[in-house]
């Protein structure tokens, strides 16, 4: 309405559409409030108090800030550590013998020589780079008994007339996936280091034929992990010829099962085939899917919801916040001191006391972040915003964010399935991307495998 129109109106109806264009302005400016907050706490986004990574932090570095509070020891090893130092592997392959330098020219050295005697010993250790070739006949021989020639068989490996042996094919492999080296850097290495012409196709060959001789023992870990009462998962994004692709993680202490998917959501998840058998405790990062698989006792991972409370302080400033990292903190460090008496649960005094102080410190919370009135104008759900966001997830995951302390044997974060899953972020660092998704997956299997093969104490 312009200022002509306006001034053709009575009183009163002015008053009332100058009520209006003010309510309007006043709801556009909370809007927009919300909204500059909003970006401004993705600004402030970082790898310290968020789940962005590291390498996304770029030459903004932020300052580490630790939730940790001080010991009051002094830094490095206590008094009373037994230390682990270099120590000698095996008996030496080689004596070399330093006699005094007067000695050389010595006319008397040979008598000398017989009192001589050891006064100290140290040791190098080195390595030594051979390449060995080795040339496979079979031998004929004219048989009287039989009245022909009998000829010898080559190995079963042996099956071509030039080819590449077990260890260089063992270390092409290892470089390439364990080492997270590309394959035109693995070339260069093999070819510069060894001498050894082998081209890039190659060395891709022989990282697809591992991982089909894998395949059994990957197979094998993930039935057993799907036995097991407590299992850590997460998935991660990585790239494959142009696109993103999903790692998804099912691991324990021991076992470690990863597949690559092209979605990160349900269907990655039910072509992974882990939790759609699986019956027992999954600690996880409260990914919205994992809450479609309602067999599972499901855990959240604490050091997430800390980086989280980190992000509220850092760009809110609400107190509630450091009190509720507080309370996680205290309640970790109780429960290991249960666990170092042998104690196995918490007496029903802790469980009331932390359950009604996380209570009181989230009616804080919400007295910070009200939930805002529906606008009966508006069809839409009013936006919680970020905190108003987890708070609202804290309230509904109470049980579940604290089953780390009623139940003792979930742990306090899910930084198991973190390490597992991290190679991926180190390979496409590295490496870049892959280029075809059977190249993923082949990544994904070996290096499993691998440490399954070296670990004796593991189940499978």
């Amino acid at each position: 309405m312009n200022k002509e129109e306006l001034m053709k109106l009575d009183k009163e109806e002015i008053i009332a559409v100058l009520f209006a264009v003010i309510d309007q302005q006043t709801k556009t400016i909370e809007r927009l409030t919300r909204e500059i907050a909003e970006l401004k706490v993705q600004l402030n986004q970082n790898s310290k108090n968020s789940s962005k990574p590291p390498s996304s932090d770029g030459f903004k570095k932020p300052k580490n800030r630790s939730l940790r509070k001080p010991s009051g020891k002094k830094p490095g090893g206590q008094e009373g550590h037994k230390g682990n130092g270099f120590t000698q592997l095996r008996t030496p392959d080689e004596y070399k013998y330093y006699e005094p330098e007067t000695c050389a020219e010595c006319p008397k050295r040979p008598i000398c020589f017989t009192s001589q005697y050891v006064n100290e010993t140290r040791y190098e250790i080195d390595i030594q780079i051979n390449t060995i070739s080795t040339a496979h006949q079979t031998l004929s021989v004219d048989c009287p008994e039989a009245g022909n020639v009998l000829t010898g068989s080559f190995p079963e490996a042996i099956n071509g007339t030039i080819q590449y042996g077990v260890n260089l094919k063992a270390l092409a492999v290892s470089l390439n996936t364990v080492g997270t080296i590309s394959i035109n850097r693995t070339h260069e290495i093999l070819s510069g280091v060894f001498g050894v012409p082998i081209s890039t196709g190659t060395i891709a060959a022989m990282v697809e034929s591992c991982a089909e001789k894998v395949a059994d023992t990957v197979q094998e870990i993930k039935e057993v992990i799907i036995e097991e009462p407590l299992i850590y998962l997460d998935e991660t994004g990585t790239r494959v010829d142009k696109r993103t692709v999903w790692a998804h993680v099912a691991s324990t202490d021991k076992l470690t099962y990863i597949d690559v998917q092209p979605s990160r959501g349900q269907e990655g998840i039910n072509a992974a085939g882990v939790l759609t058998e699986y019956k027992g405790k999954a600690v996880h990062d409260c990914w919205a899917s994992y809450f479609l698989y309602t067999a599972i006792t499901h855990a959240l991972c604490n050091a997430h919801l800390l980086r989280e409370l980190v992000a509220v302080l850092q760009n809110t400033k609400q107190a509630w916040a450091q009190k509720l990292i507080d309370l996680l903190l205290a309640m970790k460090q109780k429960k290991e001191e249960l666990l170092l008496k042998k104690r196995h649960t918490a007496s029903p005094y802790f469980l009331n006391k932390y359950s009604k102080d996380f209570d009181t410190i989230i009616a804080e919370a919400l007295i910070e972040n009200p939930i805002p009135i529906p606008d009966s104008s508006s069809k839409r759900k009013p936006k919680r915003g970020k905190t108003g966001a987890l708070v609202d997830r804290l309230i509904k995951h109470k049980d579940k964010y604290l089953l780390f302390f009623t139940d003792f044997s979930v742990p306090f974060d899910n930084n198991q399935a973190e390490r597992d899953i991290r190679m991926f972020k180190v390979k496409q660092k590295v490496s870049g991307c892959f280029r075809t998704m059977d190249g993923a997956k082949d990544f994904a299997a070996i290096p499993i495998a691998q440490n399954i093969c070296q670990t004796p104490s593991n189940s499978v």
